[in-house]
């Protein structure tokens, strides 16, 4: 595994268009994931708590974003591990990378919460309105936070 490894980190350190495709891959499903995740979290944050027909059309409009939003998830996790792949010694020792990657598992827990939340909301329970106003600002704060931990990979280590 360690040849796989340096092979992979070699490649990578010698071939731009491997670093460009790699790195689009990562930086563009993040675009499209977390883009679409905090279009449709701000979209529940603003819907009206009294307007049922308004919340089911909300509900539909959520239910079709989970494969685009799960679907941009796995290509963040595979273009990050060969990123991780690619300089594995300084990943390994970096406060930032452990700190991200716990931020994306609070993101994809809150994920699983959201989707619960949904579930019980389509089944009419009206007290999951207040579970999906919390995981949409959890929602939020956690693509932005793990946006901002992917920035400051790089630069500050």
């Amino acid at each position: 595994m360690t040849d796989v490894i340096q092979a992979w980190g070699s490649f990578y350190a010698n071939h731009a268009a491997a670093r460009t495709l790699v790195a689009f891959v990562h930086v563009g499903a993040l675009m499209v994931g977390g883009g679409l995740a905090i279009a449709t979290d701000r979209a529940m944050l603003a819907a009206s708590p009294n307007d049922d027909s308004a919340r089911r059309t909300l509900l539909d409009a959520l239910a079709g974003t989970h494969r685009l939003v799960v679907a941009s998830l796995a290509l963040i996790a595979i273009s990050g591990v060969l990123l991780f792949a690619s300089d594995l010694d300084t990943f390994l020792h970096s406060k930032f990378f452990w700190m991200k990657l716990g931020l994306v598992a609070l993101l994809m827990l809150n994920g699983s919460l959201l989707w619960k939340a949904e579930r019980r909301a389509l089944s009419g329970d009206r007290r999951a309105w207040g579970t999906l106003r919390r995981t949409s600002i959890a929602s939020i704060t956690l693509w932005l936070l793990t946006t901002l931990g992917g920035v400051a990979l790089p630069n500050i280590g």
